[in-house]
Order: C-alpha cells, then sequence, then structure tokens
C-alpha cells in the first residue's frame, strides 16, 4: 500500500467518525428544537392556563398597525348608560330642601324636583338578638327543664341565616381567607368572630346547599348540551380532580380522585344523549366511544395546538402549522359572517372550508408532532370537530366552561387548596 492509499483511508476513516458525529449532533439538535418548543408552550399556543405563564406571551412577529389610543370613560356616538334610580318602595326616608322665603321671592315653587339618591351604611348594620329560653324546676324530681328554642334559632346558633350567607359569598366568590373575613367584620362590623367559628359556619352553608346541588346534578344527564372540563388540585397532599359541567342554565362541579372516564360515567350514565363540548383529552374520547355521545372538540384548543406548530423552529412544521392556520381563519371569519349569506349558501361555503382543511391536515410532514395532530381528523373522528355547523346552538370553542372552571382554579391558588373532604365539598 503506498502513501496514496494511507492517505484515503485515513480520510475515509475521519469521513466515517463524522458522520458519526454529525448524526449524533443531528438527534441532539432535533431533541434540543423538541425541549425548546415545549418551553415556549404557554396559554397563547397550548391548552396550559393563563395561570402557568410566568410572563405575558410575546405575540408573534407580523405587520403592525398602529391603533388609535381610547379615551378613558364613554366613547364618541356609543349610548350612555345610567342606572336606573331605585323604585319608591325601596326608598327608606326623603328629605326635601327648599329655598327660604327671602331667597324664593318672585320665583313661583313647582312640584318638581330634583333628586339625588344615596345610599349608606347604617351605623351598626347588624342587629343582635338575645333569645331566652325560660327554666322550669320540677321540685318532685329536682330537675330544671328549658322552654325549647324555635328549631330555626336553634340551628343558626350565633350567626343568623342572612349573615351566614354574606360569610359564605366572602369565602367563595371573593376568594377570601378566614382571617381576611375575620378582621373585615372586625374592622368594619365592629364585632369579633373566630377563625373556627367562621369555619362551622361554612360548613352550615355547605350543607343548606346540597339539596339544590343534588337536583342539579341529577339533571345533568337529560341536558341538551354540556361543556365539561377538569382542573387538577391537592387536597391535604392527595391529588384530586375539579370536574366542570357547565350547561346552558347552571354549572356543577364534581371533584373526584379520578381523571378518567369513569367520572363522566357514573355523572352521565352509560349513554348521553345531548352534546359535549369538551378538549381532546383521553377521558372524553373514552366515553364519546362507549356511550356513542356526540362531540364538539374544542377548536379553540386545536388552533392553540396548531399555533404552537407554526411558531416551532422547524421549517417544515411551521409552514404546515401556517397553512392549518390560514384555514382555520377563513373558517371563523365565513362563520362570523353567516347573516351575509342565505343558510344554503353558508352551509356550502363551510362546507369546501373544512374539506380544505381536512385535505391540508391528514398530509402533515413526516414530524412526530404533526402526525399527532393529524391522527385526531383519521376518519368519521374529524366530524366531532365540526358539530357545530350541523347541531343548531353548538358552540365551537369550550370557552365557557374554562371561564366557570376558572373560579375554582383561582380559589385554588389563593387558598393553596383543602385539607378535608368538607373544605372540597364547600369548593
Amino acid at each position: 500500500m503506498d502513501d496514496k492509499d494511507r492517505k484515503i483511508e485515513r480520510l475515509e476513516k475521519r469521513v466515517a467518525e463524522q458522520d458519526v458525529i454529525i448524526t449524533r449532533l443531528t438527534e441532539r439538535l432535533d431533541q434540543l428544537e423538541t425541549e425548546l418548543a415545549k418551553a415556549r408552550k404557554n396559554s397563547g399556543n397550548s391548552s396550559k392556563p393563563p395561570s402557568s405563564d410566568i410572563v405575558k406571551p410575546i405575540k408573534p412577529a407580523g405587520k403592525k398597525t398602529r391603533r388609535k389610543k381610547r379615551k378613558p370613560g364613554g366613547q364618541a356616538g356609543h349610548a350612555k348608560h345610567s342606572r336606573e334610580p331605585f323604585p319608591p318602595e325601596q326608598i327608606d326616608e326623603t328629605v326635601d330642601y327648599e329655598l327660604t322665603d327671602q331667597d324664593a321671592a318672585g320665583l313661583k315653587p313647582l312640584d318638581q324636583w330634583r333628586t339625588l339618591q344615596q345610599i349608606e351604611l347604617v351605623e351598626r348594620p347588624f342587629i343582635i338578638t338575645e333569645h331566652r329560653a325560660r327554666l322550669y324546676l320540677d321540685e318532685r324530681t329536682g330537675k330544671t327543664y328549658a322552654t325549647p328554642l324555635p328549631p330555626e334559632i336553634e340551628k343558626a346558633g350565633l350567626v343568623g341565616a342572612r349573615l351566614s350567607a354574606v360569610i359564605g359569598y366572602q369565602k367563595s366568590a371573593c376568594h377570601m381567607s378566614y382571617s381576611t373575613i375575620r378582621n373585615f367584620w372586625q374592622e368594619v362590623g365592629g364585632f369579633k368572630i373566630s377563625r373556627g367559628q367562621l369555619a362551622k359556619i361554612v360548613r352550615k352553608v355547605s350543607g343548606a346547599l346540597a339539596a339544590p346541588y343534588d337536583e342539579m346534578k341529577n339533571a345533568l344527564a337529560a341536558q341538551k348540551q354540556l361543556g365539561i372540563d377538569e382542573s387538577g388540585h391537592k387536597d391535604a397532599g392527595r391529588r384530586h380532580w375539579t370536574w366542570c359541567f357547565r350547561a346552558p342554565d347552571f354549572t356543577v362541579f364534581r371533584i373526584d380522585p379520578s381523571r378518567g372516564s369513569e367520572v363522566l360515567r357514573k355523572t352521565l350514565g352509560e349513554t348521553f344523549g345531548g352534546v359535549i363540548g369538551c378538549d381532546y383529552f383521553s377521558a372524553y374520547r373514552k366515553y364519546m366511544g362507549d356511550s356513542g355521545a356526540t362531540v364538539q372538540f374544542c377548536m379553540a384548543h386545536l388552533i392553540r395546538d396548531v399555533r404552537s406548530l407554526a411558531e416551532h423552529s422547524n421549517k417544515s412544521l411551521s409552514r404546515f402549522g401556517d397553512k392549518l392556520l390560514g384555514h382555520l381563519r377563513k373558517i371563523f371569519d365565513t362563520l362570523h359572517r353567516a347573516g351575509n349569506w342565505t343558510a344554503k349558501g353558508f352551509a356550502r361555503r363551510m362546507e369546501k372550508l373544512r374539506a380544505a382543511f381536512l385535505k391540508q391536515v391528514r398530509h402533515p410532514p413526516s414530524i412526530s408532532e404533526a402526525r399527532n395532530l393529524a391522527a385526531r381528523f383519521k376518519g368519521r373522528l374529524a366530524d366531532h370537530y365540526f358539530t357545530f355547523l350541523t347541531t343548531p346552538g353548538i358552540e365551537p370553542t369550550n370557552n365557557l366552561t374554562e371561564q366557570s372552571i376558572r373560579h375554582i382554579v383561582i380559589d385554588r391558588r389563593i387558598t393553596q387548596g383543602t385539607r378535608t373532604d368538607w373544605g372540597m365539598r364547600w369548593s
């Protein structure tokens, strides 16, 4: 072997070694791009809640348009909104102001008034009633008997029904802690009440709501449409899930240690005749298959997932995501302008846009993220993204349900979860 052959051999060996290094680096680059894409996910391009965003998501770069900053307050051309005055039956006191005879000289008094209604707290916005039950002595036995108090008085205890309802409202709708409620009534109301007593009051209010809660929960299975979502939380360190069932006229929350389809079966029964609005989570898909329920998968979730692909650093994924976003924009633009066409004309346009979207999404690049998205639209599974086109009254998104469950998420953040079963029932 001469020098030329030895040199070629060394170069071939070096090329082979470099091929191995390039393969490893390519695999590492793919891994880093995937990790970077996951790190960039936020509430704007994924199903993550807004509370998980460390900072406000950065808007993607695009054509900037200057918008004139509006002045605060009412806008020109908008109808003025004024509160309705209190009716006469709600007015407790009327004070009349008239000019003195000297100031009114030469003026004729009219039976008309300029009114200003004013609300004010009374000096002490509560009353304290002492209920006394006379004692009686049985001289034969030496036993003492008390006159029975009315059941509602005995049951209410220290705090009456109206004040209990206000404290319950502070604990739930206002997300106030027991310490904050205690301080409020001490500083504003002028009376002291302990945290332990407040906890008993909240438990009492919770018990009073048990019957209407059961009534609404039992009515879920008969609803024509339901939005469903779930959010995780901990009770004394144990993982639980708060399920939200949003009906057109009411909302029911259910807490369960499971996030599986069994919760849906226990709540809605083996079959459900209405339409379920939800995200693409596996529990909903399993219940859909087992029960034959009709589903409207949330288009807002789909848009966020597609936007995540459009913002990916991989060019093939990015182009794929951009094309899908274009189709979705056309679908929703047409949906918002439905009144411009007849029912048949609107249906034809939406079917054409639907077909174009499905054709695009079913031909993904050979990348796992794109193939996973395309798998959602195999066969008749795709129909459950477009139920809103064929079923009147069905919303294409699950936004109303997410708005309802947001109250629970906020409360969890503030209270840091619960510690007992009755605490979960209250929340």
